[in-house]
């Protein structure tokens, strides 16, 4: 009895995952920067079990996650059209006592303009349905029973599209043609449009089809666009008498649509420097350089053989340059409309205005650089701060923290980076960013490292700018690990640890002993917090900064302007801290150095000088 149990338990698991697989069909999933199309004639929402069941014809669509659908044999597209979160465009061809029938099309985009043409058909009118979108047009067809009626369809969509020419869209057409692929009315299509899908993939009918006579076509005259490897006849026997199709599509982009930024410096040190800059589209990047104007150097980049390609994040670093010597730059991204293991396309070409930028000589004495902090990505205050430095001949910069303010995603950092980048010009003047509290917040912190060039790929180190050290820490956040709203995913204690070593060594060595003038910067400030404040830095690093001889260490957090004479608060070095996020707070730090003299000012947004250090 037991084992007769285990048989039919057995045979009831192959049925359900047998069915299983095929209603649920895994679909794979779109490329980013893509568009699925797809086409279904629904039945009248009549499954081959002669059940109506507008839920079973959602739940295709929703696994398949089509950007735009045709849908055939159809008295509405408002009840699918809630099920699967679309915008609806219906088109009626037949009226009758007890409703309608036509075609419909379901959207994420919400159509900029939508086209009904009747089409002819012997007892049943049809219709041809287009609907326009930003970037292509969109027809959905369910051609006439009668032979006769088919061609003439033919005539009438090729004259559509035609009059579709000087909007330089690509045109799409799907739908059930009611045709094979070498009937007469298939074969003028052919004349005029490409099908997307293999035709020898057969659509009708679904419990075991033996035609095609489902389509997705693209108009030949307007190209643009690249066929994907993800197409075809989706495996679904129940919902319809027909089985969907699908076809995925990138359109090329436009040459100024290729750039999602600017290129930006960072990082210039040892004799080179990084270029980074992000792309909407995946490409294939590459620098040219030189000096005295020419673009003699080319660099692009390869990874164990492979040349770093398709991606959106780009970052270069130009090794062994002069320094002292200006360069010229620009940086190019070609679009990859398609990336597979034996086919590769490309679009267009977007091309950057030319920059430069110049390596400071290790005997250089001279420079200026301007600071900031707390900026927490507000726009008004980063305005009037691009005010404030127009005059300001200055050589790089420092986003002294909080400046990026909780990272929830990529687009929020990337939005406030560039931003912040356009205020300082960071095509052509090197940025050097540091991590405030609240830069280390959020889901897409730890993201912001593919945005980020840190000095030796860490979040804190030295380098020396001329003759001048500066030595830039991480202070971590401003509360313990063990805090409850770190949920135990934080260690600070052992970043600040292994800064303490790193402090330790570089007081001693010997590019710290020989520069001219040393600056230590870093967010949270170690001596001026209030007596309650959590301040591990002092404890780790206190002993060390006793010691080091800084000539000035420059700091945020706190979001009030305040300076600490040497030994007021048993500092060793004066001690500034910058202001808050609003204009009536907020200050800027210049720090110019002419031979053996710096200088630091403070100024606040009106350009009043709130402070002013000669070292």
């Amino acid at each position: 009895m037991q084992t007769k149990i285990i048989v039919i338990w057995f045979f009831f698991l192959v049925f359900t995952f047998s069915k299983f697989s095929i209603n649920a069909q895994e679909i794979p999933v779109k490329e980013k920067n893509s568009i699925r199309l797809m086409s279904y004639n629904i039945n009248d929402v009549h499954g081959l079990d002669d059940k109506v069941d507008y839920q079973r014809i959602a739940d295709v669509i929703n696994n398949v996650r089509p950007d735009v659908i045709a849908l055939q044999e159809i008295d509405s597209v408002d009840l699918l059209s809630r099920k699967t979160l679309m915008h609806p465009t219906y088109a009626t061809s037949i009226d009758y006592d007890r409703g309608r029938h036509g075609v419909g099309v379901l959207s994420k985009e919400k159509p900029l303009s939508v086209k009904k043409i009747p089409l002819p058909g012997k007892g049943e009118d049809r219709i041809l349905l287009i609907v326009e979108f930003e970037l292509y047009y969109f027809g959905n067809v369910y051609f006439s029973l009668n032979e006769e009626d088919r061609v003439k369809s033919v005539e009438i969509i090729k004259n559509e599209a035609e009059k579709l020419l000087n909007q330089d869209k690509p045109f799409f057409l799907a739908g059930d043609m009611n045709d094979i692929p070498e009937s007469k009315s298939q074969k003028e299509m052919n004349n005029f449009f490409t099908s997307l899908i293999p035709t020898k993939q057969f659509t009708f009918p679904a419990d075991n089809p033996t035609k095609c006579i489902d389509y997705i076509y693209a108009y030949n005259e307007v190209g643009g666009w690249s066929l994907l490897t993800n197409r075809g006849v989706i495996t679904e026997k129940e919902a319809s008498n027909h089985r969907p199709i699908y076809a995925d599509i990138r359109i090329h982009a436009e040459e100024d649509n290729i750039f999602r930024t600017k290129p930006y410096l960072q990082n210039p040190t040892g004799n080179g420097i990084t270029i980074s800059w992000l792309t909407n589209v995946p490409v294939h990047s590459w620098v040219e350089y030189g000096v005295d104007g020419n673009f003699d150097q080319t660099l692009q980049l390869y990874v164990d053989g492979q040349m770093n390609i398709n991606n959106y994040h780009h970052k270069f670093r130009l090794e062994n340059l002069k320094p002292g010597v200006a360069y010229s730059y620009r940086v190019y991204s070609k679009e990859m409309t398609v990336y597979e293991g034996y086919r590769k396309e490309f679009g267009k070409t977007a091309i950057s205005d030319t920059y430069t930028f110049k390596i400071p000589s290790e005997n250089s004495s001279d420079f200026t650089a301007v600071i900031f902090n707390d900026l927490h990505q507000r726009r008004n205050l980063i305005d009037l701060f691009t005010d404030l430095i127009a005059d300001i001949d200055y050589d790089f910069v420092f986003f002294n923290g909080d400046n990026i303010s909780d990272p929830r995603d990529e687009a929020q950092a990337v939005s406030a980076l560039s931003y912040m980048n356009e205020m300082v010009n960071a095509s052509s003047v090197p940025v050097f960013y540091i991590r405030g509290n609240h830069e280390i917040r959020n889901a897409y912190s730890i993201g912001l490292r593919d945005l980020l060039d840190y000095v030796d790929d860490k979040t804190y180190g030295a380098f020396n700018w001329g003759d001048t050290r500066f030595v830039m820490l991480d202070c971590g956040e401003d509360k313990d690990d063990s805090s409850p709203v770190y949920y135990g995913l934080n260690d600070f204690s052992g970043l600040r640890k292994d800064q303490a070593e790193f402090l330790k060594e570089e007081v001693i060595s010997s590019d710290f002993k020989s520069a001219s003038k040393r600056v230590l910067i870093h967010h949270i400030p170690v001596y001026g917090l209030n007596e309650d404040a959590y301040n591990p830095s002092l404890e780790m690093w206190g002993d060390i900064l006793k010691y080091a001889q800084f000539d000035v260490s420059l700091h945020g957090h706190t979001h009030r302007f305040a300076y600490h004479p040497v030994g007021s608060l048993e500092n060793n070095f004066p001690v500034v801290v910058g202001g808050g996020n609003n204009p009536e707070s907020a200050t800027l730090m210049v720090l110019e150095k002419k031979g053996d003299k710096m200088t630091l000012k403070v100024l606040d947004t009106n350009a009043k000088e709130l402070l002013k250090l000669d070292f």
